[in-house]
């Protein structure tokens, strides 16, 4: 008789630890509720409000910070953004674990910064975090990807539509799928 081998992924043994997400699951559901209620609607011009909303949820928000009102953030305490760093329209910052995006840094609309993955070699496919950095004066054009783990250095510039999956050394220009070095900013 022939045996099944082990399943690659058996996904009713997923479970998300207790410490992951950094807060209770009120809290996070509180959160989604007052980013749909009191982030998105708001008009443009009110960035103060979205900072001081943001704060109030834990996220560490520099002075003279822009946040477009269709930016959307996983988990608020685990992001810091330096001062009058940018966040375009619909960037999404999948926060399942630390995202800091520097002083003077630009992170341009349609952009994922995904600090989360899976383990695929375990069936139970466990959630890891890894935290992304986006350096001073760095930009990450629109619509880039950057993968869990990754820091752009500072006053690197991401090209947009690039795929980005190891570090971007400081003052470089990366392109791509994958992103790759093509020349230094200066």
């Amino acid at each position: 008789m022939k045996t099944s081998p082990a399943p690659l992924q058996d996904l009713s043994q997923f479970r998300v630890s207790a410490d992951f997400r950094g807060r209770p699951a009120w809290f996070v559901q509180l959160w989604w509720l007052a980013q749909a209620c009191l982030v998105h609607p708001t008009p443009q011009a009110l960035y103060g409000w979205r900072r001081l909303v943001l704060r109030c949820f834990g996220a560490k928000i520099g002075k003279g910070v822009i946040l477009r009102p269709s930016v959307r953030i996983t988990y608020p305490w685990k992001v810091t953004i330096g001062d009058n760093a940018w966040v375009g329209d619909r960037a999404e910052l999948y926060s399942l674990a630390p995202i800091t995006i520097g002083a003077n840094a630009v992170v341009s609309q349609d952009c994922y910064l995904c600090a989360g993955t899976h383990d695929y070699t375990k069936p139970s496919f466990d959630l890891v975090g890894k935290p992304i950095v986006v350096a001073p004066q760095a930009w990450v054009a629109a619509g880039a990807f950057v993968a869990p783990g990754v820091t752009v250095g500072e006053g690197a510039v991401v090209g947009a539509r690039s795929v980005v999956l190891h570090d971007v050394p400081a003052g470089k220009i990366v392109v791509g799928n994958p992103a790759k070095v093509m020349k230094s900013r200066r």
